[in-house]
């Protein structure tokens, strides 16, 4: 069969065998897991009959656990004795145990599964466990019983996905002044509001899923059912989303199916005794990198698991999607390290996980399914081709997938090249450079660079400058270049790099220093692990300007549906590092040169009347107001550039212009 991904891309025609084996071995699994009567949202159910449940007369708790000869539960509903309640074994590795009696598990109790395999008792907690807390005192982990009998009530029936999300990344625990980790209550209060007046229309929110190290950024999960309890309480979590719902911004979950922690004493890994339980045995099974431990993807258990996973996040929690972390690293069986994937021949060979890319079609499918309208967002800085079309068009079905270049773009450009020596054209190729028919969200930064060991844009443009000279009572030439590239830089990448754009909390202002988590080295200290809104805040400091232009810039693209027109190349020029295209009735002008300022300047454009609607120089924006928004340009024809206008485009100053 000859699936559409080879018409939108012929140079896969090469390739037609790896793409038969892709759709092969997806509809072989699928054939393999549902049969023919079963649906994939009716297969993804797992979490409905594992874990804890109320029944008419009580409890039942179930557990899979194919390698225990025995199981029990304890906990202080029967003063932690191990064997105390003995679980009784059905077909297929099942274990359950019926509580008598309603008062028999109270919300708020611990309780932890005592596994019997190889002659040992192994200490675990339930794989379904809804929430999971640390105890302050032993700092061991256990399971604790959930206050789930009374539904929540929703509020966001008539709440509609956006088709072209604004993403607002934010985590939790750091999001508050505070020294301390943040609380789901405290971001809905007081951070919601922000994001709402900042115009994103998405929130991806890291670290929900449960994690026993907190420096891990939520990227070492160990109970894939359980809200991060460090935060506060499922209830507390569902009411963050409803009212985000309210508000009109829709929430992502950043999802780790890509790897688990390796403790036993909390995660999957060997749970009943066994590694393969989950995951792969032997060095296939331990990412070489990331110290954790890799899911078997082959194995419908494991599929069941993560699948029911992600209906159970939708369900209960009315996320609207997923960001997927590490699709690279399931992609390849070497995880993509070291590679450059420089040709095609390097996305299909003996180095491809055929299981996880079939995992990744049902994931989509399943998810899609529940909810036509959900976003799936891929990390994968590979390019894999298809990850972002249709599974029947033989892709792999995400929506959207990170354009991962274009941070080290910029960070590579900062780093390394002199602001005279920039090279527009490289900026516009890489800027536009994306797979046919595939979606991108485009970002200059995510969390990634700010954490320690890299720098933020606005950090590395300025350094240890932004202590002394973000005041404005004071000139700093290396914090007026800051500002101006800063601004150039993200609106540039929001409207060319994607379909979708992408921002990490604070990042929109130029929050100063870098996120390090408590740890030994650091005394455990919260200095920065925090959000410092105190300076956006400031009226007297710059943070503000910053601010108020990344408001300006998303509202415009966002009213405008500027990301879903179609760009058009008007100019690029060398010399003058300047670039020149247009968007529907949107001209973009972006003079990048550290001092020339062009009297005149030409600008290619369809004919017509044109005014300047936004300007990285206007003094609300911490510019020095050189650009005239009340002028109105009437076209002219060129004998050489065409049609267009003559205009002032002041150096480092971006302008955006519309067509009366």
């Amino acid at each position: 069969m000859a699936y559409k991904i080879l018409k939108i891309d012929p140079m896969l025609q090469a390739y037609e065998k790896d793409i038969d084996l892709r759709m092969t071995s997806y509809l072989k699994k699928r054939k393999e897991l549902l049969g023919d009567g079963t649906s994939l949202v009716d297969f993804a159910n797992a979490h409905e009959y594992f874990g804890f449940h109320r029944t008419k007369d009580g409890w039942v708790y179930r557990e899979w656990a194919p390698n225990a000869t025995s199981m029990f539960l304890t906990g202080d509903f029967n003063g932690w004795n191990l064997t105390g309640k003995p679980m009784k074994k059905l077909d297929n590795g099942v274990f359950e145990i019926h509580l008598k009696g309603h008062d028999a598990l109270q919300p708020g109790q611990k309780v932890q599964a005592i596994v019997c395999a190889g002659g040992e008792l192994l200490r675990r907690i339930p794989l379904y466990a809804t929430r999971v807390v640390q105890d302050p005192v032993t700092y061991l982990w256990c399971a604790e019983i959930e206050d789930t009998f009374a539904p929540y009530p929703w509020t966001d029936a008539g709440f509609k996905i956006p088709r072209t999300p604004f993403i607002y990344e934010c985590h939790i625990g750091m999001a508050q002044d505070k020294y301390g980790v943040g609380t789901y209550d405290e971001f809905r209060l007081n951070i919601l509001p922000r994001i709402k007046k900042l115009g994103y229309n998405t929130i991806q929110i890291m670290a929900i899923m449960e994690h026993p190290y907190y420096g891990s950024f939520g990227y070492q999960v160990s109970n894939f059912f359980a809200a991060s309890s460090r935060y506060g309480t499922s209830e507390q979590l569902k009411k963050l989303i409803d009212t985000a719902h309210g508000m009109g911004i829709a929430v992502l979950l950043d999802v780790v199916h890509s790897h688990a922690v390796k403790n036993t004493a909390e995660g999957p890994n060997e749970f009943d005794g066994t590694v393969y339980q989950f995951f792969h045995e032997g060095p296939k099974g331990d990412h070489s990198a990331w110290g954790t431990k890799l899911f078997n993807y082959g194995k419908g258990q494991v599929i069941h698991f993560l699948l029911s996973n992600l209906k159970y996040w939708m369900d209960v929690f009315h996320f609207d999607g997923f960001r997927f972390d590490g699709v690279t690293s399931m992609l390849y069986l070497d995880h993509g390290l070291g590679s450059a994937f420089t040709d095609y021949s390097m996305y299909f060979s003996m180095n491809t996980d055929v299981e996880a890319i079939t995992y990744l079609q049902l994931a989509n499918e399943l998810i899609h399914t529940i909810n036509p309208k959900a976003i799936t967002v891929a990390e994968d800085m590979s390019g894999m081709p298809g990850m972002c079309l249709p599974i029947a068009d033989g892709g792999i079905g995400f929506d959207f997938r990170l354009s991962m270049g274009m941070p080290d773009l910029w960070i590579k450009t900062l780093k390394e090249v002199p602001d005279e020596n920039w090279d527009m054209f490289k900026f516009w190729y890489e800027l536009n450079g994306r797979r046919p028919k595939e979606k991108n969200i485009g970002y200059a930064e995510s969390h990634d660079q700010a954490l320690v060991g890299d720098k933020t844009i606005m950090f590395r443009l300025c350094d240890a400058e932004m202590y002394t000279g973000m005041s404005k009572l004071q000139q700093s030439a290396v914090i007026d270049r800051g500002i101006a590239l800063h601004k150039m830089i993200r609106l540039v990448t929001a409207s060319l790099a994607g379909e979708g754009y992408l921002n990490f909390m604070g990042n929109e202002f130029g929050h100063p220093e870098w996120i390090d988590f408590p740890r030994e080295g650091n005394g455990w200290s919260y200095h920065y692990c925090r959000r410092q809104w105190n300076l956006v805040d400031d009226p007297l400091l710059r943070y503000g300007d910053l601010n108020a232009f990344d408001a300006a810039m998303i509202h415009l693209l966002r009213k405008e549906r500027l990301l879903t027109k179609k760009t058009e190349s008007r100019w690029i020029g060398q010399n003058e590092k300047t670039l020149v295209y247009s968007k529907g009735d949107y001209l973009f002008a972006f003079n990048f040169d550290p001092s020339a300022s062009y009297e005149g300047y030409f600008l290619p454009c369809s004919e017509g009347r044109y005014v300047a609607v936004l300007s990285t120089d206007e003094e609300r924006f911490g510019g020095v107001g050189r650009v005239d928004k009340t002028y109105i340009y009437k076209t002219e024809a060129s004998a050489d550039k065409g049609v267009g206008f003559p205009c002032y485009l002041p150096a480092r100053t971006a302008i955006v212009f519309k067509k009366l």
